[in-house]
């Protein structure tokens, strides 16, 4: 029989305390009631929860400082759901950027409530291992969540997204999660890295003899894959006669090496990713659309960096530890001013310019902490002096945090407008305005 999860429950106010406790009870959880941090603290140290549940203002201190505390020491192995009044929302905000699960404001639908613990406490079942995980955004936990169900299917996979956003990452983790395929090969190969020619032999292998150089047969990656997972990056960069080819071994789940002629089976996952539009190139007749819509099952698109800048920071302290590991020295830390550089930043280059960031800010700090000038390679590119480039980027900074806690609300209540709005604490009139400001489109939101 399985044991209850556990929730830590830090609340001073003592009918909201019992009230929460009483109710998480019948839900079947476990509850450890910490009334003080002082009491939340020894709790932590002693407890392994599913969710920490947390106000903000303590008697005796504050549950945002206490998180920060616990991170330091600890990590965010544990999901963090913050309780706050309207007036802390930019408080709780900025924790999510440091690596909190959520928040939830006062007055709260107590069934929401439940709800936002029932999801967190399943992404920890789900991650005990200690597995990597995608991202805190909402949109990377959308899409850890979708992988959850994917896993076990043999469905073919298309990833879309700009480039360094982390496509093969996603690939990668899908792999991971399936059960059939997990102890199998994970193979990946760049289409648009290679001329027709080589694409070919690299794809489904080569007799020897085939052509010049080759002077033993080697199988290609469908058969190296075989039981496994091909991931096709940049399938968008694929040449025409290629995308014959390829077509074919997926509908005939079989391929013949170049300068052979025996049929070879191969069973495996596949999926594809690319940072092009494949429809608009169906369109223009760039891409073939029997191909198109074979690798198109499943469509999983990620987003730029820029539109999630929850995971920046929580990415940030992945590379940090990578890097402490690396050189078997103490973990280095961000400065505040280096921390605001990061999430001005607009990141053209995604999670791949983040990393070569981190990276470069690491060898040029010989200290234990980062500094913002250490970050960037180009003299007064981050964080620059004023001026107009300055107010343009603040601009957009500032909308893309508006935006984004506007989808963020009306994702907590289904996208109903009128609920949204009082969420928020403006009208109706005034979160459609917003919408059409931002470019959101109504059907984002439904009436109420």
């Amino acid at each position: 029989m399985n044991a209850r999860p556990r929730l830590c429950l830090i609340e001073d106010d003592a009918i909201m305390g019992e009230s929460l406790c009483d109710r998480f009870e019948l839900e079947g959880y476990a509850v450890d009631w910490a009334r003080s941090v002082a009491e939340a603290r020894e709790r932590l140290t002693r407890g392994d929860y599913a969710v920490v549940l947390s106000d903000i203002r303590l008697g005796d201190g504050y549950g945002d400082e206490l998180f920060l505390e616990w991170q330091e020491s600890h990590g965010v192995s544990v999901p963090w759901l913050f309780i706050t009044a309207y007036g802390a929302v930019d408080r709780a905000v900025a924790l999510l950027k440091r690596g909190a699960a959520d928040y939830i404001t006062k007055p709260f639908d107590l069934d929401a409530l439940v709800d936002k613990v029932a999801d967190l406490a399943n992404d920890r079942g789900e991650n005990a291992s200690g597995e990597t995980t995608l991202g805190t955004s909402a949109a990377m936990r959308r899409i850890s969540a979708l992988l959850g169900r994917l896993a076990g299917q043999a469905s073919t996979v298309l990833i879309t997204g700009e480039s360094g956003t982390g496509k093969e990452a996603v690939a990668r983790e899908l792999h991971r999660l399936d059960p059939l395929r997990s102890d199998q090969p994970f193979v990946p190969v760049n289409c648009g890295g290679l001329t027709e020619t080589l694409l070919e032999a690299e794809l489904f292998g080569h007799e020897k003899g085939a052509f010049t150089g080759a002077v033993r047969a080697r199988p290609g990656v469908f058969e190296q894959a075989h039981g496994g997972t091909l991931f096709l990056d940049e399938i968008g960069d694929m040449p025409p006669v290629m995308q014959v080819k390829l077509l074919r071994a997926i509908q005939e789940r079989q391929i013949v090496r170049v300068g052979g002629e025996k049929p070879i089976p191969v069973e495996l996952r596949l999926i594809c990713a690319t940072h092009r539009d494949l429809l608009e190139m169906v369109r223009e007749g760039q891409f073939r659309e029997d191909l198109y819509y074979r690798i198109h099952v499943i469509h999983l698109r990620i987003p730029p960096l820029r539109d999630r800048p929850e995971d920046i920071l929580w990415l940030v302290r992945r590379f940090l530890d990578a890097d402490a590991r690396e050189r078997g020295e103490p973990r280095k830390t961000l400065t505040p001013p280096a921390e605001n550089a990061l999430l001005r930043h607009r990141w053209p280059g995604n999670i791949r310019e983040l990393k070569h960031a981190i990276e470069r800010a690491c060898i040029m700090s010989p200290g234990p902490n980062l500094q913002a000038d250490s970050l960037f390679d180009e003299p007064g590119e981050e964080p620059s002096t004023g001026g107009e480039a300055e107010g343009a980027r603040l601009r957009q900074y500032l909308q893309a945090c508006e935006e984004s806690y506007i989808l963020r609300a009306l994702e907590l209540h289904d996208g109903h407008i009128a609920n949204t709005a009082a969420n928020l604490g403006i009208s109706r009139k005034n979160l459609w305005e917003r919408m059409k400001r931002l470019g959101l489109s109504p059907d984002t939101g439904r009436q109420g």
